[in-house]
C-alpha cells in the first residue's frame, strides 16, 4: 500500500500507513533496536530528549497482556495481534533547571515519527494511538513526576492473509480505503495568516 503523494518524498513516507491487521509474528529484537535507535536521533529542544518508551513484545504473554490492558477497549480489539506494543511518556521539565518544557510533547512526536519511518523501511508498520488509560499507565508502571504518560503504538508485520471474520473484513476495508491529505495550500501560509502558498 502506498500513499498518493503530490510531491516526491522518501519511500518510508510514501509507504507508511496505520494497519489494523497485524501478523501475530513477534518483532525481532534487532529490528526493534534499529527503530528505537532512529527514535533516539530525533531533534529536541536543548537536546533534552524528553521521550521515554515502555515496550512489551508478544513473546512475553504476561507483559503483553498487561500493556494491552492499558489501551482503551476499541484499540485492544485489533492491537492484540501486533508483534509488540509500546507506551510513550515525556519529561515535562528540563533536567538542567526543572523549568517547564513546553515542547516536550512535540519532541516526543518527532521521536515516534522517526521510529515509524524506520519501521516502514524495515517492512514493519506502526499504528499510533491516543486511546490510552493514562492514569492506569501511571499506576501500572509507576511513572514518576515530572514524567507524563502520553500515547501508545502497536508495531508489527502487516497481516498478509485474507480477512476471514466480519471484523477483520471491516479492518481490511479501513486499511484499503483511499488515503487523503489536505492540500498544502490549506496548511502553509506566507506573508500573513490565511495567505496560502499555492504549490498544489
Amino acid at each position: 500500500m502506498t500513499n498518493p503523494t503530490r510531491h516526491s518524498v522518501i519511500d518510508s513516507i510514501e509507504n507508511r500507513y496505520s494497519p489494523y491487521r497485524f501478523s501475530s509474528e513477534p518483532v525481532p529484537q534487532e529490528l526493534l533496536a534499529q527503530c528505537f535507535e532512529a527514535a533516539s536521533w530525533a531533534a529536541s529542544s536543548y537536546n533534552e530528549q524528553p521521550w521515554r518508551f515502555l515496550l512489551a513484545g508478544r513473546e512475553n504473554a504476561t507483559e503483553f497482556e498487561r500493556m494491552l490492558g492499558c489501551l482503551l477497549e476499541a484499540n485492544q480489539d485489533w492491537a492484540k495481534n501486533a508483534g509488540a506494543l509500546v507506551l510513550t511518556a515525556f519529561r515535562s521539565k528540563f533536567t538542567q533547571n526543572e523549568k517547564p518544557n513546553r515542547v516536550a510533547l512535540h519532541d516526543l512526536g518527532q521521536a515516534v515519527a522517526h521510529f515509524a519511518l524506520q519501521a516502514t523501511k524495515l517492512g514493519l508498520q506502526v499504528h499510533q494511538m491516543a486511546g490510552v488509560n493514562l492514569s492506569q499507565v501511571r499506576t501500572e508502571y509507576q511513572i514518576p513526576d515530572p514524567f507524563e504518560p502520553a500515547t501508545a503504538f502497536a508495531i508489527g508485520f502487516p497481516a498478509q492473509a485474507a480477512p476471514e471474520s466480519e471484523t477483520e473484513k471491516q479492518y481490511a476495508n479501513r486499511e484499503q480505503s483511499a488515503r487523503k491529505r489536505n492540500p498544502i495550500s490549506e496548511q502553509l501560509y506566507q506573508g500573513k495568516w490565511g495567505n496560502s502558498v499555492q504549490w498544489g
